[in-house]
């Protein structure tokens, strides 16, 4: 897996983690870290999330056979 696969993965828990939060306990945790859900760091983590979500569909589609395979050693 790359580190813009991995980085996006990471991104994508951090929105479910968030949705979570709001759905049980009514808490946006981003929101209460970077000043409320207006504000523009907020914001730009939110955007951040979303493009992250729909990276992750790309990797749900790929090969099993690619996301394992470890890149050769280049001599």
């Amino acid at each position: 897996m790359s580190g813009i696969q991995r980085t996006a993965l990471v991104l994508a828990i951090i929105g479910a983690i968030n949705w979570g939060l709001i759905g049980f306990f009514r808490f946006d945790l981003v929101a209460a870290i970077f000043g409320g859900q207006a504000a523009a760091f907020s914001r730009v983590i939110y955007a951040l999330v979303g493009l992250a979500g729909l990276y992750c569909i790309s990797i749900l589609f790929k090969p099993s056979e690619e996301l394992e395979r470890a890149p050769e050693p280049q001599r």
